[in-house]
């Protein structure tokens, strides 16, 4: 036990004299938001969404490395409760602030104000969402850019910087969504209506009743402008996927984009047609505007791993000089096939450490986590679960009952660290068994965990792209296989020369994705698909590390389950 605490002892070390190096020119950056419904028509279809101070998606917050985000969030939904992740923060020495009800807090109450304090430890691009129930679907999100501090460079050079924010969009409410996904007989979700690009889409009106609730000529209804670009400049595009069920490949007419950072990390540049983005994660790429200035061209967004029944979302690049609002003279391009699944692993294999930038993995785990992904009949309700656990979130948040050690306030029987790898047939749907539980995975503090994540076919006979993200932590992403994982066979195969690290990595079909991390933060994490209709359906886990390190909690995290009450 000795070696992981003084291992996690080193990292936190490491971490906070990293931190110190910029704490002089830290800076705090305060927000108030107002978190309220309003009608938008983000595709020209009107329709409720949850807004920022009136504004869906939110505004994108920025600072610098070690700067503080306090955030303050008034709850003005008159009938719903809210709660908002930093997606990609790892909350070192604030785990409160994550922003997850259920795992490190209590739901913000319809009227109730809170406050989110946190510094951004390590640069680069991130995400923040609601994380309650299945409100991210309704709009609550927006992107964090994370600059290095003055006189640091960057492994790559740029002229000027955008973000791309990816969404996907149903008219359908939250609620309405919800209530099928908890039904007998399931009602799915769908497909959804519309692809957004910084928050605005298309949608084909005609398909409806005239004088109904979409309007081509609302205003705002009309193609988004990409950015401008000024020829021979290079340009950082800030990409970001927050879709709560597409995974989706981007592009933009005519140019190459160049891969140089996921998830926060610097990546080897690899040059792409097509970027294969997933909910949850991010990319920075570069694009050059070199090609024809006179003439504008087409950025587009499409789906790909499920059948393609919604419109590619489509915005518009300029060059310098034209009309931005003027459509390119060609046909937007049409993506690539939306089944084939081997450019995807593909582009999953080759996004590597930058050579200047690898942090080397551990050399071996002290724990390994073979976690099963399956969609089974559960006391007759379509669940996903993990090693036959559907999960469950207790009223009491995890984070506080195992800190009070309130041990009758989750499940204390633990989760499997297996399953029977050597019989179970990924290529055949689970039987009706499984359990619904809150358990939780208990990991000492400072060890190395490895979990492998194995996908099988679904009750529908199908095996679709699950992008999981683990919150708390950054893990290096060690490999990618197909098939079923066999532990003396594969393990072999890892790469552990320069692997990337991220937050969110794909889970391909019929496959494995393995990654690394060590539990060096103190604190309750969740790792989750990060598909909105599959956690709510069950498909995560809970990690505990360190809680007797974890300082005194806020009383503002408290007031629900056995909570209430509570100083």
């Amino acid at each position: 036990m000795l070696r992981p605490v003084l291992a996690a002892a080193a990292a936190l070390c490491a971490c906070l004299c990293s931190l110190a190096l910029v704490a002089a020119e830290a800076k705090v950056h305060h927000h108030t938001w107002d978190i309220a419904y309003r009608y938008k028509s983000l595709d020209c279809f009107e329709k409720l969404a949850v807004a920022i101070n009136g504004e869906s998606p939110g505004p994108t917050i920025r600072a610098t490395q070690g700067d503080t985000v306090v955030v303050t969030v008034h709850n003005n939904l008159d009938t719903e409760n809210t709660g908002i992740h930093w997606h990609g923060i790892r909350q070192i020495g604030s785990p409160w602030a994550d922003g997850t009800v259920g795992v490190t807090q209590c739901p913000i109450l319809p009227g109730e104000t809170f406050t989110y304090r946190f510094v951004v430890d390590r640069p680069g691009t991130y995400l923040y969402h609601a994380h309650y129930g299945m409100q991210r679907v309704a709009g609550l999100d927006g992107m964090i850019v994370v600059s290095v501090p003055d006189g640091v460079a960057e492994p790559f050079s740029y002229d000027g910087e955008h973000t791309v924010l990816l969404m996907d969009w149903w008219h359908k409410s939250v609620y309405e969504q919800a209530v099928g996904l908890a039904s007998d007989p399931l009602v799915f979700v769908t497909e959804p209506q519309s692809l957004l690009i910084n928050g605005r889409g298309m949608f084909n009106c005609s398909q409806l009743a005239p004088g109904g609730a979409c309007n081509a000529s609302r205003p705002g209804c009309a193609l988004p402008a990409l950015f401008t670009a000024v020829p021979g400049k290079t340009y950082r595009l800030r990409v970001g996927s927050l879709t709560s069920l597409s995974s989706l490949s981007f592009e933009i007419e005519g140019h190459s984009m160049t891969v140089v950072e996921a998830d926060g990390h610097y990546v080897k540049p690899v040059a792409v047609k097509s970027l294969f983005i997933y909910s949850g994660e991010t990319y920075s790429v570069l694009v050059k505007a070199d090609q024809d200035p006179s003439r504008n061209y087409w950025a587009a967004s499409h789906v790909v791993g499920r059948e393609r029944k919604t419109p590619s979302g489509r915005a518009i690049l300029s060059y310098a000089g034209n009309d931005p609002r003027t459509p390119p003279p060609t046909a937007p391009p049409a993506g690539p096939a939306w089944n084939d699944t081997a450019p995807r692993v593909e582009q999953s294999r080759s996004v590597v450490a930058h050579p200047d930038h690898v942090d080397p993995p551990p050399a071996k785990p002290d724990r390994t986590l073979l976690l099963l992904n399956t969609n089974n009949r559960i006391d007759n309700h379509v669940k996903w679960a993990i090693n036959g656990v559907s999960l469950k979130f207790p009223p009491t948040p995890y984070l506080v009952a195992m800190k009070r050690r309130l041990r009758a306030a989750y499940e204390q029987r633990p989760p499997a660290d297996t399953y029977d790898y050597r019989s179970y047939d990924i290529f055949s749907p689970p039987a009706a068994n499984g359990t619904v539980a809150s358990s939780v995975y208990r990991l000492a503090l400072g060890s190395v965990v490895d979990v492998v994540l194995q996908n099988a076919k679904a009750l529908n006979n199908k095996s679709e792209t699950h992008p999981w993200h683990l919150h708390g932590h950054d893990f290096w992403v060690l490999g990618y296989g197909e098939g079923k994982f066999d532990p003396e066979k594969d393990t072999g195969k890892f790469n552990l020369k320069d692997p990337i690290m991220k937050n969110t990595v794909a889970l391909h079909p019929l496959g494995w994705t393995a990654v690394r991390f060590r539990a060096d933060n103190p604190g309750v994490w969740l790792f989750h698909c990060h598909i909105e209709a599959h956690v709510y359906m069950g498909m995560g886990v809970v990690f505990e590390e360190g809680i007797q390190r974890v300082g005194r909690l806020p009383r503002s995290i408290m007031g629900c389950g056995r909570s209430r009450g509570m100083h």
